[in-house]
């Protein structure tokens, strides 16, 4: 019995724990605070231990680890925190969604993590999976326990509103040219 479970605890620790980075910046990034992040990704892992029995080898076990990542983000949110969407948030939504404009050509790796966590939450747990992690539309479904629909649906938003909000960290050179200058009076 000893050797099924140090056999079970090699395979474990070969296929979750090359994961663990991938899942901790996801984590940092959903919740913004590394505290957190770092206690629900060992959470994650304490749950995976457990129903480690109930993996299946040879399918994708960074999708299975994200799966219960998220199950347990999603716990914490409920146990700790009451979202409310107001009118106010959908209306900011909307004036968001209205106008694409385009993306400037220097983006800082700062100004895209800014504009990242401006995203609203919902959105910005499809962007991560599928635009950072690489996840399928399908994989995210699985992960966030949605329709493949919403996830479509949330990607193409959340990409618009992220859009808009890089073109809000970018300035042109003359506009930083200008501002550092002092001004000049004529006389």
């Amino acid at each position: 019995m000893v050797e099924t479970q140090s056999v079970s605890a090699e395979t474990f620790e070969a296929e979750a724990l090359p994961h663990f980075d991938d899942l901790y910046r996801t984590a940092v990034r959903v919740l913004g605070d590394r505290q957190t992040a770092e206690d629900l990704v060992q959470e994650a892992y304490l749950e995976a231990w457990k129903s480690f029995q109930r993996f299946e080898p040879g399918t994708n076990c960074r999708a299975w680890m994200f799966k219960i990542l998220f199950h347990v983000i999603h716990h914490h949110r409920r146990k700790w925190f009451r979202f409310k969407f107001n009118s106010e948030d959908e209306a900011k939504l909307e004036q968001t969604l209205v106008y694409e404009p385009p993306i400037p050509e220097q983006v800082t790796d700062e100004d895209m993590l800014a504009a990242l966590d401006c995203v609203p939450q919902n959105y910005r747990d499809v962007l991560l999976l599928a635009d950072v992690q690489e996840f399928s539309y399908k994989e995210v479904a699985d992960t966030l326990n949605i329709p493949l629909g919403t996830v479509m649906s949330r990607l193409s938003r959340g990409r618009a509103i992220l859009r808009s909000q890089l073109t809000n960290f970018q300035k042109t050179p003359q506009e930083e040219i200008a501002k550092a200058a002092p001004s000049r009076v004529s006389v």
